[in-house]
């Protein structure tokens, strides 16, 4: 149990460096074991075909002269066995008894011979290796000559042979082993680089910022892909970063100046001010304003932080939608009676969005009151919708005093204000979290909103609702 322990606390790398060299070396020896059984079998095979073609081309020439097995026959019959006969090898003929009449053999004479079969043992022709020898015996009949064919074959060389592949693939396995392992080192250490990399990459994040991103190769592997997302996410981690620092120096900033003012006031009337009832009146009407400023910016804030963590229904469906916005158009005119609100919401008719009706209500006053507050001189606010692809648009238009170009990419921030002192004293207006709330709970949703606006001429606000299919 502590061997499989230890392997599992091992770094990744030494893993990955005795898994790859156990994989090659594995694939090494498998791919030399064949090769050697694959040679050593054809090498046997060729010895044995030798063998058989020697005992062949006798067979077929005794059976063709008809010899004697006599006198001059026999003289003839040693000069074509040895015409024949092969290196390392030895033919022996042997009467009825089994004593040897004709032996021919080339680099045999110092080879002991082993026990070799009775001659009344062999009926037919059989093969067999003993001792080093390859011994191939036929019967052989011809007239009244009753004996035995035997070719003996020397495969010490075959087997010095056999002996020297296997040294050689052995040392090839250990040098396999070594290659292995420095193969599998290299290719681990190639693997764990962009890991490396990205551990560095942290660790400069830690010390100097989020700023710092991987450098890597844009090879379209997975290893880049997530080089990629790494990048994409300290991206996301940074701006997030930077709008919360932004949110908090807003949100003190907001604080600091109503509870300073209230402190200022307060403190006045301490001193010297209770007794003075216009400076009295004066700072406790003040106060009840910067009061109110401070309560309109805790409520928005909480309606902030609802609106990023409220809870959505996955069959959540308004239908009807043109019914339930002319409704809560209908509703906010009442409170706004010098404006006209024009309609155009006939496209919207039958079909079904993927939002809940209190929160499309929500975003819809806070655009509208937005409207309102930034309209100038003009009383018209119009709003229109239509359906694109599996997306509605609605759009609310003002002909107001627009949004500076400058402002426009940051107006969608928490707490940010176009022309902060202008709008500073404005009690419970102009607080910068009524478009934050609109875009977090439409992203809640999978929607979103886009502006457009020209200063002095107006401001277009649009609205992405998915529909519900």
């Amino acid at each position: 149990m502590r061997g499989p322990s230890r392997f599992l606390k091992l770094p990744i790398k030494w893993k990955l460096t005795l898994w790859s060299s156990l994989l090659l070396f594995l694939v090494f020896i498998g791919y030399n074991s064949f090769q050697y059984f694959f040679v050593e079998k054809w090498m046997f095979n060729n010895e044995q075909q030798v063998v058989q073609q020697t005992m062949r081309e006798f067979l077929n020439y005794a059976l063709e002269k008809e010899q004697s097995f006599e006198g001059e026959d026999l003289a003839e019959l040693r000069s074509f066995l040895e015409k024949i006969n092969q290196r390392n090898q030895m033919i022996r003929i042997l009467d009825e008894e089994g004593n040897p009449i004709v032996v021919v053999s080339e680099n045999f004479q110092d080879i002991p011979l082993p026990a070799l079969p009775p001659v009344q043992s062999i009926r037919t022709q059989t093969q067999e290796v003993r001792d080093d020898l390859l011994i191939m015996s036929s019967p052989l009949t011809i007239f009244q000559f009753n004996g035995t064919v035997m070719i003996l074959k020397n495969m010490k060389e075959f087997e010095q042979l056999s002996g020297a592949l296997f040294q050689v693939m052995a040392i090839g396995c250990l040098t396999a082993v070594i290659i292995s392992g420095l193969g599998g080192r290299l290719l681990a250490r190639q693997l764990l680089r962009p890991l490396q990399s990205m551990n560095e990459t942290m660790s400069n994040v830690r010390q100097k910022g989020f700023h710092e991103r991987v450098q890597f190769h844009d090879n379209q592997d997975e290893i880049a892909t997530l080089m990629k997302m790494f990048n994409k996410m300290m991206d996301q981690v940074e701006r997030s970063f930077l709008q919360q620092r932004q949110f908090v120096e807003d949100a003190s900033h907001e604080l600091r100046t109503p509870i300073a003012i209230i402190e200022g006031h307060l403190g006045m009337l301490r001193r010297w001010g209770k007794n003075d009832p216009a400076v009295l009146e004066e700072s406790l009407q003040t106060s009840i304003q910067e009061l109110a400023r401070l309560k309109g910016l805790v409520q928005e804030l909480l309606a902030l932080t609802r609106a990023e963590h409220v809870e959505i229904e996955e069959d959540v469906a308004l239908r009807d939608p043109d019914r339930a916005i002319c409704h809560m158009i209908k509703k906010f005119a009442m409170i706004q009676p010098t404006f006209t609100i024009e309609q155009e919401l006939a496209p919207l008719a039958g079909e079904i969005l993927a939002i809940s009706e209190e929160h499309l209500e929500q975003v819809l006053l806070i655009l509208l009151d937005n409207a309102v507050k930034y309209s100038g001189e003009s009383r018209r606010i119009c709003v229109r919708a239509k359906v694109q692809e599996n997306v509605v648009c609605m759009e609310i238009i003002d002909e107001g005093i627009g949004i500076p170009e400058q402002d426009l990419p940051y107006v969608l921030d928490r707490l940010y204000r176009v022309d902060k002192a202008r709008n500073s004293g404005e009690s419970g207006h102009g607080l910068g979290l009524g478009l934050a709330i609109a875009k977090r709970l439409l992203a809640r949703y999978n929607g979103s909103i886009t502006i457009q606006s020209v200063e002095q001429k107006g401001t277009t606000v649009t609205v992405f609702v998915p529909l519900r299919q």
